[in-house]
């Protein structure tokens, strides 16, 4: 998901699996910030989320070319289904 953030460009998180390690963030990290256009990448290992501010968008499959290259796999990125709103409870609202 992308988002305009005022000052800093785009930013997006992705979800990446496979990522266990010190080693894996820097790979991760090396080979997305490798992308055109990308000005700054942080890699929550706990979490397996890759968050990208970048000058412009960056194509979902240029973001999975880079987490493949650097051995991992990123989460296809799926909007909620027409009607939800995503969120806990499959945007239910909690009880």
């Amino acid at each position: 998901m992308s988002t305009a953030t005022p000052g800093t460009g785009i930013e997006a998180t992705y979800t990446v699996d496979g990522m266990t390690c010190a080693h894996c963030v820097n790979a991760v990290t090396s080979e997305v910030s490798a992308l055109d256009g990308v000005r700054e990448v942080e890699v929550d290992l706990a979490g397996g989320l890759v968050r990208v501010r970048s000058e412009q968008p960056l194509a979902e499959a240029a973001v999975a070319g880079a987490v493949e290259e650097a051995g991992y796999q990123l989460v296809p990125t799926v909007p909620p289904a027409q009607g939800e709103s995503g969120g806990c409870c499959g945007g239910g609202g909690c009880h």
